[in-house]
């Protein structure tokens, strides 16, 4: 039986234990908190911080893994792929190149150095190093730590009096004390973040979504929704995706999962804003599968330990897809959630909860926030774009 180790212990892993008992895999977690769900459904768990690459590599050899991954935990990624070199496992990609994906800085100066769309960046440690230099970008900016996901600790900075502290609360983020500051590029429909997988280096999976945000929310940029198929034109997403397949043998990338997210500006350039070797959170990978039947969860996991891969059939969409990250915009006492019945009827398909009545839930302020998933299908991308923009008329998030 295969040892398989997952980094972490988030929700979003169950789907890939499940994937992983599939297969018949041994199944290990580890992290620091034994109270994260995902441990209940793994074989054995070990408290280990997933952070401290030396003690995980140590762990590692004394049970004898086949294989190691961490799937929508940022944190992880670059512990994993340094395990996996250090004992010679199946890896994602050599340890530079995932260094590389991971730090947004040394991800923009890549980019810049391969003639890539790219914004104008860069990175500070602190917030007097910045101000000197804040007068050669071009407003609006966006501040964020460079070693984050989830869009926790970022902000949208319109004007030099603003700086200060949007550089505060993306040090207060960053666990190397390190932020970046980049122009920010205005989409000139929705952004894209969805997954993607590669095969030896070959990108055979490609996905983009509407990404979507509630304006209202304490932090605005982390998505609260998504949405398939895509609006961007097809012409749009074969430029991108030659872009996503030149960095993939650029870097070097082997058998992986990724989480993507893309763009294309106003000035109709697109940009790849984002690559991590990991699925994403949301629960992205799972409704890549019922949107498309494409089950990218089974394929990282048979990755991670070396199986043979299954031939990935071409993205074709069943319909027209939308999943809702439930949240808070105040903190509070979550008390229900409130349905129109002909609405529920018709397009829920899933509803994932994962507070109960009388739980304290926190404002939506980065995707650690968020308390629940719907899962929705409609009839076309008419109907799917009218009722997403009027969502609040169909459900709602009741806090007390």
């Amino acid at each position: 039986m295969k040892k398989l180790m997952l980094l972490g212990g988030l929700r979003y892993l169950i789907p890939v234990i499940e994937a992983a008992h599939k297969e018949g895999f041994h199944v290990i977690t580890c992290d620091y908190l034994p109270d994260n769900i995902a441990h209940k459904y793994s074989d054995e768990y070990h408290n280990v911080s997933i952070t401290d690459r030396e003690a995980v590599l140590e762990l590692a050899k004394r049970l004898n893994i086949d294989g190691i991954m961490s799937f929508a935990v940022d944190p992880g990624v670059i512990t994993a792929a340094y395990v996996a070199e250090k004992l010679k496992l199946p890896t994602c990609a050599p340890y530079k190149s995932v260094e590389i994906l991971q730090n947004k800085s040394l991800f923009r100066q890549f980019l810049s150095k391969h003639k890539f769309n790219v914004p104008k960046a860069k990175s500070f440690k602190k917030y007097h190093d910045s101000l000197r230099e804040i007068d050669s970008f071009t407003f609006p900016i966006i501040v964020k730590p460079i070693d984050s996901a989830g869009s926790k600790g970022v902000t949208n900075v319109t004007r030099k009096e603003e700086l200060e502290e949007a550089c505060s609360i993306a040090l207060s983020f960053s666990k190397i004390g390190e932020f970046i500051i980049e122009e920010f590029i205005e989409s000139i429909d929705f952004p894209s973040d969805s997954e993607s997988f590669s095969i030896d280096g070959e990108l055979v999976c490609c996905s983009f979504s509407n990404q979507r945000f509630d304006k209202t929310a304490p932090n605005p940029f982390t998505p609260s929704a998504f949405s398939w198929p895509s609006s961007m034109t097809t012409i749009q997403q074969e430029k991108l995706k030659s872009e996503i397949q030149r960095l993939l043998r650029l870097l070097e990338m082997k058998s992986s999962i990724y989480n993507i997210e893309t763009r294309v500006g106003i000035d109709g350039r697109g940009y790849i804003m984002e690559v991590s070797p990991r699925g994403g959170g949301n629960r992205l990978a799972e409704m890549l599968r019922f949107a498309t039947g494409i089950d990218l969860i089974s394929a990282a996991v048979k990755a991670a330990v070396g199986d043979k891969i299954d031939s990935i059939p071409s993205i074709k969409y069943n319909g027209h897809w939308a999943e809702v990250i439930l949240h808070s915009n105040k903190d509070g006492v979550f008390e229900k959630i409130v349905f129109d019945d002909d609405f529920k009827h018709k397009h829920v398909i899933e509803i994932d909860l994962w507070v109960q009545k009388g739980d304290f839930v926190k404002k939506f302020t980065g995707a650690n926030s968020s308390i629940g998933t719907l899962v929705l299908k409609f009839e076309s991308q008419m109907q799917l774009s009218e009722l997403m923009s009027k969502r609040d008329d169909y459900f709602q998030v009741i806090i007390k």
